[in-house]
């Protein structure tokens, strides 16, 4: 492979993710804008605090608050990188190196489809399938964690390559770069820790050897230690920070978690209705549903969104032909640890779209595996008499093709059939100017469906609908001192479905008048 081809292929990537993010002049979702208005708070010199409350897990108490306490702060990280190269604070200026990020996706999976099978030309047809990712083109070039963990994904299995293909050359340096990889990942995500696990039982693949050798545990106790070392560099001054914030290593934000009942608890108020023995008082026969919801979600997830639909028959095919391969064992563990805590330690936020976020890791080994299940299963048919090696460049050609067709039916579908945002922030400042003309005033909080996504539209700050009815949101407003709440047709759980359809009956909400089919009200003093 040259560098030419690696080249052209980052400019194909580069062109394809530029000309998809003319059509999000917004962040257009939930994640999307909180990792950009952590990084305005970063540029503006008020450092991992935040105007603005998403959860209320952490057990915040008011406003600005300490960030991060539930996602992680790399992506904020890089894009406030951005805004402070151009030094302007704008949504085109955060993107700036995500979309740099998402056009190195294709060359480094075509370095990593190389180290299979020695062919350029499958190799290019993997880097193309990072192009054409499908159901992660939309979101590629956004302030997010896709590009970011696509990209520490596939260089984390490319030193592993070079463990595997040659493990005492510079194995100390290849073994700390996993450790970094593992660190980044975890700052990315959460549930980035779990590679620090995975990476731990890939260094003890020689742990029977160990048992008759010392040589090996001395080597294993070598590796261990530099992935330790590597994991701390990135993460110690994280966790340091939350040591000081928290009085913990790990923020409380995730932990509560662990005790949902359902999806919409994520937002509940007081969060210290979340404990082991709510979620027990459930019952097993509920938990266990649950899990069977999360599994069959996830598996739809794993066949879609990780597969690509017509990429996962391929996939599978060169999971199976290359099984003796170290990395193919490895990627499917990952998979199947990520797939076990996605469904049945945090089935809730794995199902509704963790799991879609994790998996973008694992991604550019899937792009790899596809063109040589392919390769694989039309060599097999050779030799049986069935077909020639002009049919495999044709069925190569075709398989990318359906791929091509799939990405741009998924773009269109998000982009403009859905509308980027879906519509969900698009009349925030509108609302906004309702809310002056009702004599709201420059301090005041507002309750809202998208907090991070009202205050980057209006600069005000906001906290979101707490679940819990119209209990929570009085609590919430009481604590927090928030006097307006903007009720979105989205948000309207069955609590407060009558606040919602008949909004002039309350005599704690005051009615102020409908836009765009929000309800918009002052609370009441007490």
């Amino acid at each position: 492979m040259t560098f030419r081809t690696y080249l052209y292929l980052f400019l194909f990537g580069l062109a394809v993710t530029v000309f998809i993010a003319q059509f999000q002049p917004i962040p257009g979702y939930l994640d999307s804008d909180y990792y950009f208005g952590g990084g305005i708070q970063l540029v503006e010199g008020k450092g991992f605090t935040e105007p603005y409350l998403w959860n209320y897990l952490d057990g915040t108490t008011s406003l600005p608050h300490p960030s991060h306490s539930y996602w992680m702060p790399l992506a904020s990280i890089i894009s406030a990188l951005g805004m402070w190269l151009t030094g302007q604070a704008t949504y085109a200026s955060a993107r700036l190196f995500f979309l740099l990020i998402a056009a190195l996706i294709p060359p480094l999976t075509a370095a990593l489809a190389y180290t299979f099978s020695q062919r350029r030309d499958l190799a290019i047809a993997s880097g193309v399938l990072a192009v054409f990712s499908v159901y992660h083109a939309p979101f590629v070039g956004v302030t997010d964690n896709f590009s970011l963990f696509m990209l520490l994904g596939g260089l984390y299995f490319l030193f592993a390559t070079q463990l595997i293909q040659n493990p005492t050359r510079n194995s100390t340096r290849n073994w700390l770069f996993l450790g970094i990889l593992s660190g980044l990942l975890t700052l990315s995500r959460s549930d980035g820790l779990l590679w620090l696990g995975v990476t731990f039982l890939f260094a003890t693949r020689d742990l029977q050897s160990a048992a008759r050798n010392p040589q090996y545990t001395f080597r294993i106790l070598h590796s261990a230690f530099f992935i330790a070392l590597g994991f701390l560099l990135i993460m110690s001054p994280w966790y340091a920070r939350n040591l000081s914030v928290y009085g913990s290593v790990m923020a409380p934000g995730g932990s509560r978690a662990l005790w949902l009942a359902n999806y919409d608890q994520t937002f509940i108020y007081p969060p210290t209705e979340l404990t082991k023995e709510s979620f027990l008082a459930l019952g097993w026969a509920h938990i266990i549903k649950d899990r069977l919801w999360a599994l069959s979600n996830n598996l739809q997830s794993g066949f879609a969104a990780h597969g690509g639909i017509i990429l996962f028959p391929f996939i599978l095919a060169g999971i199976i032909y290359y099984w003796k391969d170290e990395r193919v064992k490895l990627v499917s563990l990952a998979w199947l640890i990520l797939f076990f805590v996605m469904t049945f330690i945090f089935p809730f936020a794995g199902a509704r779209g963790a799991f879609f976020h994790a998996g973008a890791a694992l991604q550019p080994m899937w792009w790899t595996l596809a063109p040589l299940g392919l390769e694989s299963i039309l060599l097999s048919l050779k030799k049986r008499g069935i077909g020639n090696d002009s049919n495999r460049v044709v069925f190569r050609s075709a398989l990318i093709m359906v791929a091509m067709i799939l990405t741009v039916y998924v773009v269109y579908l998000r982009l403009f059939t859905l509308g980027w945002g879906e519509g969900e922030d698009t009349a925030y400042p509108a609302i906004e100017q309702l809310l002056v003309q009702n004599g709201i005033q420059d301090d005041d909080i507002v309750i809202v469906r998208n907090a991070p996504g009202y205050y980057l539209e209006t600069g005000r700050s906001a906290i979101s609908i707490p679940y819990g009815g119209e209990d929570a949101i009085l609590k919430a407003a009481d604590q927090f001192n928030a006097d307006y709440l903007v009720l979105e047709p989205a948000a309207v759980l069955d609590p407060i479905k009558d606040l919602f359809q008949n909004p002039e009956n309350s005599n704690k909400f005051l009615y102020l008048g409908e836009l765009d089919g929000a309800h918009i009200y002052k609370l009441e003093p007490k």
